[in-house]
Parts: structure tokens; sequence; C-alpha cells
């Protein structure tokens, strides 16, 4: 699985260093972080792409949550 996280201006400064930590404590198998420039969706920032799905308004805080419900329901 690959995870783009965007690290564009606007989400990094909303924290998108500490999204890549957060996806790191989850020890997912076969995962591939990749940072990104933007997603043109700045103001629903900080953005994620999985597998060429864009999940947007992610946090420190919900990143995990996000994440686990992308891989048990494929949204």
């Amino acid at each position: 699985m690959t995870i783009k996280i965007c690290m564009g201006s606007s989400c990094h400064l909303k924290g998108s260093y500490e999204i890549i930590e957060k996806i790191k404590e989850m020890n997912i198998k076969n995962l591939k972080l990749v940072g990104s420039l933007c997603f043109g969706k700045c103001s629903d920032g900080i953005n994620l792409e999985i597998n060429g799905n864009i999940i947007s308004n992610v946090s420190p805080e919900n990143v995990q949550e996000k994440i686990k419900k992308f891989l048990e329901e494929g949204v």
C-alpha cells in the first residue's frame, strides 16, 4: 500500500510531518510513505492519498482512525 502525504506549504504548516510520525507508529506491513506536492485541496488539508483515493481533513489526532477506516471499508 502506498500513502502519499501532502507536503505543500498549507499542509506542512498544519502538521503533515506529525501525520508521517503517526502513520509510522501504525506498523502497517508493505507500506510505502511518499511525500507529495499540493493536491489542490488546501482548505481541506491535511490531505493524504491512499491507492488513488484522497482523504481530507486529516489531523495527528484522527489520522490512525481514518487509515483504519479506509483499510476496513476501502473508503
